[in-house]
């Protein structure tokens, strides 16, 4: 089964949103996977209020999120880094993570840590339209890969 993990610098904000925002979408596209998410710094103890909140206004909690480090095993299992920065895409490779392996959701989303709702509100409105995004190009990836199984299997 593949392994998804949505990787920011906190895991505060950007990736637990991202991640719930995956599960309710992954549901909606029919996507069947295991996904996660993770901070490449500064963890602290708990997600952001402001992204609780903007993510309570579209029926997704994410209060019990419990923000944590990637780990060694995450770099083991994991099929598909999604970032959110060129810089964590780089943090990544530079500890060996191969570049096909890392997608930089909607080609970046800027941290809205520390800011007011408005700001959260335009981040989240943000990773939603690009989780849609990467939804489409996973379900294609899947298509091509299970054709290219049956092909193998002839």
């Amino acid at each position: 089964m593949m392994h998804i993990l949505f990787v920011c610098t906190g895991n505060t904000c950007r990736s637990p949103m991202a991640k719930a925002i995956f599960a309710k979408k992954s549901d909606e596209y029919g996507i069947n996977c295991v996904f996660s998410s993770a901070a490449l710094g500064f963890c602290s103890s708990g997600v952001s209020p402001n992204a609780v909140k903007v993510c309570n206004e579209i029926n997704i909690d994410i209060s019990r999120h419990i923000p944590r480090n990637i780990r060694e095993h995450d770099i083991d299992v994991t099929d598909i880094f999604v970032v959110m920065t060129m810089e964590h895409a780089q943090t990544l490779m530079t500890g060996g993570v191969p570049q096909e392996k890392i997608y930089i959701l909607g080609g970046g989303i800027p941290d809205p840590y520390g800011s007011d709702l408005v700001t959260y509100r335009r981040c989240r409105n943000s990773i939603e339209a690009a989780v849609d995004d990467f939804c489409r190009l996973l379900l294609k990836r899947l298509d091509e890969k299970k054709r290219s199984e049956s092909k193998e299997d002839e």
